[in-house]
């Protein structure tokens, strides 16, 4: 078996989205210091590097994590590079086929690490979104911070997922990934009654 680990690993010095609470792990429990084992206190934002958007986390009647299907998370998607900038619209469709597997994972160029928060990244438009789900799409996933500009106050692409029923997954990280199809084996932390959760999330070769 081979696994391709599409995780943003989640280092001291990993930024969050401004105004998050800033991602840390503080040391408890030591063996060095006469404890009988080693722990650490985590502490961070439900939406940390990669990790998936409870439809809760842009609609206060939008379903919470734990009311999310697993299988949404798991199953065959495409990978489809689409380098640039500005919006991903209907340029790309000409690239596809006309039925797309239930999960498709964007890669938009962003780095295997991220030094500083990302300001500037590639977007999805809401004509994007629902051509895809139109195609059969049922999770988007992109290794952008988020579907929509970092400004955005109307989160146009976030509510076009929710009308379009694609559910979200973001901080991807897609930088050694060819396009394709892989099954996608990605599982949020198991938290009840939130937003969101940070998330592992892996590709099989098919």
């Amino acid at each position: 078996m081979t696994l391709l680990d599409i995780s943003r690993a989640l280092t001291a010095a990993h930024p969050n989205w401004p105004g998050d609470a800033p991602f840390r792990v503080n040391p408890g429990a030591r063996m060095a210091g006469g404890d009988s084992v080693n722990t650490s206190e985590l502490c961070t934002s439900t939406h940390t590097g990669t990790h998936v958007d409870a439809p809760w986390h842009y609609d206060d009647l939008g379903e919470r994590l734990d009311a999310v299907p697993l299988e949404v998370y798991v199953g065959t998607c495409r990978v489809l590079s689409v380098h640039g900038s500005g919006m991903i619209g209907s340029e790309v469709f000409g690239t596809l086929p006309e039925t797309l597997p239930s999960r498709l994972l964007l890669n938009t160029g962003q780095p295997e690490h991220w030094t500083v928060f990302p300001e500037d990244f590639r977007t999805l438009s809401p004509d994007f979104v629902r051509e895809v789900a139109r195609r059969g799409v049922q999770l988007i996933g992109t290794d952008a911070p988020s579907v929509d500009p970092l400004t955005s106050k109307t989160l146009d692409a976030h509510h076009a997922c929710q009308d379009s029923g694609i559910y979200i997954l973001e901080g991807l990280n897609l930088s050694a990934v060819n396009d394709g199809e892989y099954e996608l084996l990605c599982l949020p932390l198991p938290l009840v009654g939130v937003d969101g959760a940070p998330a592992r999330a892996v590709l099989r070769l098919l």
